[in-house]
């Protein structure tokens, strides 16, 4: 039945107002058009955070949107006190000394938000949306993240601009506000003020939940409206879909306010009403203001237009010299390039093959248009190895012949056979994903370089919408209930499930009518979005403002600002980004060297390391710890089967253990066919050309875009969906959607039945996410680089991983302990020697001390004993990892010893440092005062009269001075180290030794030596890594440590479920079960569990 009325909600929060509105756009775009409105306004706080998926939802209605935001202004129309609102960009700052991995500023998240005047504001059209973006935007960067600060004076500035509409808000309106406390002169003075801003263009907005202040309140606000000759309106003030997710609000207004629900009582409003109304139910409640509601679908249907809006440009690239296109100058670049890596007696000193291939990409981007992004591109790395920073391209960006002829990357797409479509065709019709590595600790200074070139309003992070898994909501959703921190704390750490759906399966609470109310809460609040955060590199640079099309705000992180909107509603809206990632990998490679190059006067460059077949017999034994992608378990697991022998290979490798093939089959089929146990077939002989060099089964992205290009006769556009559908986050459902495509372009070439169902089923696995063939040739650099140092310079390498930290697989702990099976010495933190970072240093060691493992040997202190005999070297523990050792803390014992030499005495470390309690405890716990006669016992006595002193102070410390005290034996000693830098050069499995082989228990060294099959076997040792792959139909597995090694177990779910207390909780345990032995690879089949207590490193698990 039709409405007998006309309505539009103007005033309509999505869940983007976060932790306020509790129902997703699509959900209440949907709603407002089964209801009939004439539009539907969403004003989410303080930007327009959700307005790309309300435009996606709604384009695919028809629904027509308002587009509007609701804002904070100061109270009693109070200006804001100057302060620019757009940092004016600086000029990057010089190169700073090296340094490792340092916790990048994050600003404090505020507790309570300061009390403002809310305003609903209206844009007309694109030029009214623009004025409230740029609006927004100025008072976001006047102010703080989660904290503008708007102004009066730019409110009315943006007005005239944009023809802005305003309503007078909600309960914490001025106007409303003064309305409801029966001030009708206050809410006079209020509206008048307004109508100076904007005119006609303000609403008095009217609304109605059925409490009993409503009709008081509107009765009032309908007297202002009259009193001044302006109109009202009505709106619901909405924030859900309907009645039934009136409690889910409550609960987000708690989680928002910090409150638990009881305290939350007196806060939330007290209705459950704010939900989408029909036109005859709003016209029934309103029936005692005539046109109110009639006004609202009125002005609905004025304001409504659509948000296609015109993408931002990328700037003009500034060209030297005589060059008038970026199309010519680009051209110049790369051939200049082109006859460095592509020499040949063709056109210019180049190879024909590729100045063809080069002619026809330069041809697709002129075409394109997208020269720009090349040069943008160029440019950035540029300026990066300007400032010795170590980056190389990763995915597709290396199958363009014009990104190696640039220096953007090494991989060779020519020789390798890289589709160039794969990157970028005229089909696509925009600008490609660049994605660029640079080391983790100095990408910093590439992205401020971005900022400084183009400005803040022309270049702006992407943001990232954090959403609700299942131990945020769990936190979230139980401190609201009234659990306390520890409570939750304690529910949330076992907790082995993302998904809020499976948490009354993994938690005990202890029954009844809360539990059930939490479980429920957290299940509807699945992939809420909570608030926004950093992407982890995506960069957008324009031509003009950004704040056009998005309004910008400030990061949580230092100096960063960002879009309000994310990668996929950017992509939507037409803006291109460039990712810049960061990398600890290339961090670690390129500190390595630098310390090569200081300690032994050896220039490495790793762009010209040889090809040796030691590295790859040592990749082979799975002897990888610390190596970037081959390092983790499944990766050890296949290498011995892998048997690299060549740099394809392990490309190869990077891509072969991903979901995607795992998931396509393609992972054993080519193990056996690598080694000869099973012979090559292809789906299709149409594939052979295709699959040849995989052994007939596909492993790179490349490869499917071919199968379906060849075989289903899919077209560049098609491929390219294709391509979209297999990266999309519903990738399942994405390709669903292509599967008759698929199958009826491979009957239109004969391909029917079995091969057919071969060749999707492949299709269809890579939808679970695999590699495209450059960006594992890419990544295959890195790993044979760090496969060399590895080898060849032990000490330096594990140095570079050590500063690079937090990354990779392994603690820092297990990374020490492998070095030392590799004859690496590791010398303790000391105040008079160790720097912020971990150091080599020069140390007397025999040469003849030879470190033996898995059949490769190592001179102790030197490296590979084949390398010629050089100065032996140990790694100097840095002051970072020292307990309660902040940057602060480590300045001041750096600037001393650089002032004043070294430190002579623990009263002389204290008085000229002033380090306080906790930073001296650290420090005598490591025994980093040995070197100044004070031992760690005496250390931690004395500390406490050692915090008293400071360089203020006389060097006077009564009790600094500690009785005689028993040295601390070698397992107290372990049990400082790894209390106090987790990080001990001894294993604490090495002090039950005795203990655990009178039981029974063998070493994992000696497991790994049995190579035999079926043989049962006792392991004591401590859990570095807990994992469940989601392709492993819960299985589980774990990574078992003890002083000789690592070794493999694998854990049945019956197993897991039987021994679930000691598997998933400890730390130390007995394991009991069977060696599994084939194709060189080890592993345990569990059967029982034994817990024993030990002092070790919190294992990573589940990661």
């Amino acid at each position: 039945m039709a409405p007998t009325f006309q309505y539009a909600e103007l005033h309509c929060h999505t869940n983007y107002s976060f932790l306020d509105g509790a129902s997703h756009p699509f959900e209440l775009v949907t709603r407002a058009a089964e209801l009939g409105y004439t539009a539907l306004g969403v004003v989410d706080h303080d930007g327009f955070r959700g307005a790309a998926k309300v435009h996606r939802a709604a384009s695919h209605i028809g629904m027509p949107v308002v587009y509007g935001t609701e804002v904070g202004m100061p109270l009693d129309f109070a200006e804001v006190a100057a302060k620019p609102t757009r940092p004016e960009p600086q000029t990057p700052p010089a190169p700073r000394p090296r340094r490792g991995r340092i916790r990048r500023m994050h600003g404090s998240k505020p507790t309570s938000k300061a009390v403002t005047d809310h305003l609903v504001l209206l844009a007309p059209d694109p030029a009214g949306y623009a004025a409230i973006s740029d609006f927004v935007t100025k008072g976001q960067y006047r102010g703080a993240k989660d904290a503008p600060k708007y102004s009066y004076g730019e409110l009315e500035a943006a007005t005239r601009v944009g023809n802005l509409v305003a309503l007078t808000g909600c309960w914490q309106g001025a106007v409303p506000r003064a309305a409801q406390a029966g001030d009708f002169e206050g809410a006079l003075r209020a509206a008048a003020h307004l109508r100076n801003i904007f005119g006609n263009r303000l609403f008095i907005e009217l609304w109605h939940h059925a409490m009993p202040e409503d009709d008081a309140r509107n009765d009032l606000l309908a007297e202002v409206a009259r009193s001044l000759s302006l109109q009202t309106v009505a709106t619901n003030n909405v924030h859900y879909v309907d009645r039934a997710q009136a409690d889910l609000s409550e609960v987000l207004a708690a989680i928002g306010g910090r409150r638990s629900l009881d305290v939350a009582d007196g806060f939330r409003p007290a209705t459950d009403e704010r939900y989408l109304r029909s036109a005859d139910e709003m016209a029934a409640r309103f029936s005692r203001y005539p046109g109110a509601v009639s006004r609202a679908a009125e002005l609905g249907r004025e304001l409504a237009f659509d948000l296609d809006l015109l993408s931002p440009q990328l700037p003009d690239f500034p060209m030297p010299g005589a060059f008038t296109t970026e199309d010519e100058y680009l051209r110049q670049l790369v051939i200049d390039g082109a006859r460095q890596v592509y020499p040949g007696d063709g056109p210019g000193g180049i190879d024909p093959v590729a100045i063809d291939r080069i002619n026809h990409e330069l041809g697709v981007i002129k075409n394109l248009g997208f020269a720009g992004f090349f040069l943008v591109a160029w440019d950035i790395v540029q300026f990066a190895r300007s400032r010795d920073i170590y980056c190389q391209i990763r995915g597709s960006g290396a199958d363009s012949a014009i990104c190696r002829c640039i220096g953007l990357t090494r991989v060779d797409p020519i020789r390798l056979q890289l589709p160039f479509e794969r990157f970028l065709s005229s089909e696509r019709g925009r600008p490609p994903d660049i994605d660029i590595d640079f080391e983790a600790e100095r990408r910093e200074e590439v992205i401020q370089y971005c900022y400084s070139r183009y400005g803040r309003e022309r270049a702006a992070m992407v943001s990232n919408v954090i959403t609700y898994r299942a131990r945020s909501v769990l936190q979230d959703v139980g401190k609201a209930f009234g659990l306390t921190q520890a409570q939750v704390n304690a529910l949330t750490k076992y907790l082995d499930t993302r998904s809020p759906k499976n948490l009354s399966e993994e938690l005990d609470l202890p029954h009844g009518l809360t539990s059930e109310l939490i479980y429920d809460a957290c299940r509807r609040l699945d992939g809420f979005p909570r608030h926004l955060g950093i992407h982890s590199g995506g960069m957008v640079v324009a031509r003009r403002p950004l704040w056009e099309v998005v309004p910008m705000e400030w990061g949580r992180m230092e100096d960063r600002s960002v879009l309000q909107w994310d990668k996929d509603d950017c992509a939507a809206m037409g803006i291109v980004k460039f990712d810049l990632l960061a990398l600890g990998a290339l961090n670690g490679l390129h500190m390595s060297v630098d310390a090569i190059r200081e300690a032994h006067g050896v220039e490495i460059d790793l762009a010209t390391i040889p090809q040796e077949p030691v590295i790859y017999d040592m990749v082979t034994r799975a002897d990888t710890v610390g190596i970037f992608q081959i390092e983790s378990r499944a990766q050890m697991a296949t290498l011995p089967r892998m048997k690299p022998k060549t740099f394809y290979d392990l490309a190869v490798e990077v891509a072969l253990i991903r979901p995607g093939p795992i998931q396509g089959h393609s992972v054993h089929p080519y193990l056996r066919r690598r080694n000869g146990e099973e012979p090559i077939r292809y789906p299709h002989p149409s594939a052979e050309k295709i699959l040849k060099k995989t052994l007939g089964v596909p492993v790179f992205q490349e490869q499917l875009m071919e199968l379906a290009r060849i075989c289903a006769g899919f077209s560049a556009g098609q491929s390219d969906r294709l391509r979209q559908a297999m990266t999309h986050k519903r990738s399942d459902e994405a390709m669903a959607e292509l599967r008759d495509e698929v199958y009826g372009g491979m009957a239109s070439n004969g391909i029917t039945g079995e091969a057919a169902d071969e060749i999707w089923e492949k299709l269809q696995g890579f939808a679970s996410f695999g590699f495209p063939e450059s960006h594992s040739v890419s990544f295959a650099y890195i790993v044979y680089a760090a496969s060399w140092l590895r080898y060849h310079w032990p000490a330096e390498f594990l140095m570079g991983l050590l500063n690079a930290q937090p990354m990779g697989f392994y603690t820092p702990n297990s990374l020490v302990q492998d070095a030392l099976h590799h004859g690496v010495i590791v010398l303790p933190p000391d105040v008079n020697y160790s720097d912020y970072d971990c150091t080599i240093e020069h140390v007397e060691a025999d040469s003849d001390d030879i470190a033996e493992y898995l059949g490769l040997k190592w001179r102790r202190g030197r490296g590979a004993i084949d390398d010629p005999i050089r100065s032996a070297v140990a790694v100097r523990i840095g002051l970072r990892y020292v307990r309660n050792l902040g940057d602060a803390e480590i300045t001041r014992v750096e600037a001393a010893r650089q002032v004043a030499g070294p430190f002579t005495s623990p009263e002389d470390l204290a008085s000229r440092t002033g380090l306080p309690l906790g930073a001296l405890e650290g420090l005598a716990a490591s025994g980093a005062m040995e070197s100044i006669d004070l031992g760690r016992r005496e250390g931690i006595w004395a500390a406490g009269a050692l915090a008293e002193l400071s360089p203020d102070k006389l060097a006077l410390a009564p009790g600094a001075r500690p009785p005689e005290l028993a040295e601390m034996d070698r397992f107290e000693q372990v049990q400082a180290d790894l209390w106090s830098t987790s990080i001990s050069v001894t294993h604490p499995v090495a002090f039950i030794r005795d203990e655990l082989g009178a039981g029974g228990c063998i070493t994992i060294q000696e497991a790994l030596e049995t190579r035999k099959h079926g043989v049962r076997a006792r392991v004591g040792g401590l859990v570095t890594h807990r994992q469940r792959p989601g392709t492993a139909n819960g299985v589980r597995f774990l990574n078992l440590e003890d002083e000789t090694g690592l070794l493999n177990v694998i854990v049945l779910p019956q197993v897991w479920d039987a021994h679930y207390e000691i598997a998933r909780k400890s730390i130390g345990m007995v394991i009991e079960g069977v060696i599994e032995f084939k194709d060189g690879v080890t592993n345990l089949m569990s059967h029982r569990f034994e817990d024993w207590p030990v002092l070790a490193v919190k294992s990573r698990d589940f990661r």
